[in-house]
């Protein structure tokens, strides 16, 4: 499935046969303090930097309203600035949620994964929830 928004997101992850979890990165941009010049014009126009997860959540897909409540819920809860949310997702077995251990290091991978830039397998959205493609 060709997954081009947040809806198609929740709809892929409600109708798999196993219970999913849906994992969610938030993540701030940031600029290093050795930046050049150039650096920080781009910065300052909205491009580049790195990228700082700076609060987790996981939810099962029927938690999940659309992605505007979930921004909300993200600025109430964690009342921390971000600019990313990078969301991937985990499957139970033979009917059961995956267990919180699984979910707490899988979202400890995924964290991992951001600081380190490896961002292909998840899936990123901005603030506005639309898709981000990263050059």
């Amino acid at each position: 499935m060709n997954i081009s928004s947040f809806s198609d997101l929740l709809a892929a992850a409600r109708a798999q046969s196993e219970p999913q979890r849906l994992l969610f990165v938030f993540a701030q941009a940031e600029l290093a303090e050795d930046s050049t010049d150039e650096e920080r014009r781009r910065f300052e126009a909205g491009e580049g930097g790195a990228l700082v997860p700076v609060m987790t959540v996981d939810k099962a897909p029927d938690e999940i309203v659309d992605f505007a409540t979930l921004a909300r819920e993200s600025l109430a809860f964690g009342n921390k600035p971000w600019a990313i949310v990078f969301v991937a997702a985990i499957g139970g077995r033979q009917g059961v949620a995956p267990a919180a251990a699984d979910v707490a290091q899988a979202l400890d991978g995924m964290t991992a994964s951001i600081r380190s830039g490896n961002l292909s397998s998840f899936i990123p959205f901005d603030r506005d929830g639309h898709t981000v493609v990263f050059n």
